[in-house]
């Protein structure tokens, strides 16, 4: 195992533990705290979404095509513990608020396509699962990326309304995509 795979086994599995045991269950949170008055920040930033990237079928997938639909933009890995417990939520919001509007998205940072997709069909990810492997510049758009996973939701018209670095809880991710939805408001 390589260095950086060994410290980010060590942190993954230190963050397990934390969450576990009852500690908070981010190391870094960058979150802004929905509540059920949610609104996008009025000085929330634009969303890089000139990327294309390959999906599990190796085919294009422009993440430009997306605007126009709320995103939760997920960045992920195999290897990552709070990942596998945030996968299924996102399978489930998918379900459940795709047809209103949303669409997640997740970016494997450094797994190869042969490992990704058994990953995803035992997962049932029923979303675009995209390789981000070799994509520097994609971590670089919406870096600096302080762990994984990294998520943001991102509003309809592309601005970044919130990150969420660590594992987060479900409502903080369903509140504001529940309020980002047409006719939700």
């Amino acid at each position: 195992m390589r260095h950086t795979e060994s410290v980010r086994a060590i942190a993954t599995l230190v963050l397990g533990l934390l969450t576990t045991l009852g500690a908070p269950a981010t190391l870094s949170s960058q979150t802004t705290r929905a509540t059920d008055g949610f609104t996008c920040p009025s000085d929330a930033k634009p969303a890089n979404l000139n990327f294309t990237l390959k999906d599990l079928k190796g085919n294009d997938v422009r993440l430009a095509a997306y605007k126009g639909q709320v995103i939760l933009l997920d960045f992920w890995a195999t290897w990552c513990v709070p990942c596998k417990i945030e996968i299924p939520w996102f399978v489930d919001f998918q379900t459940r608020y795709g047809k209103q509007g949303l669409q997640v998205l997740g970016i494997s940072v450094d797994d190869t396509i042969e490992k990704l997709k058994p990953y995803a069909a035992q997962f049932k990810m029923n979303y675009p699962v995209l390789q981000g492997l070799g994509r520097d510049e994609v971590l670089k758009a919406f870096g600096p990326m302080e762990g994984l996973p990294t998520t943001f939701i991102i509003s309809r018209d592309g601005k970044i309304c919130e990150t969420h670095t660590g594992l987060s809880s479900k409502s903080s991710f369903e509140t504001p995509i529940r309020a980002l939805l047409p006719g939700r408001r």
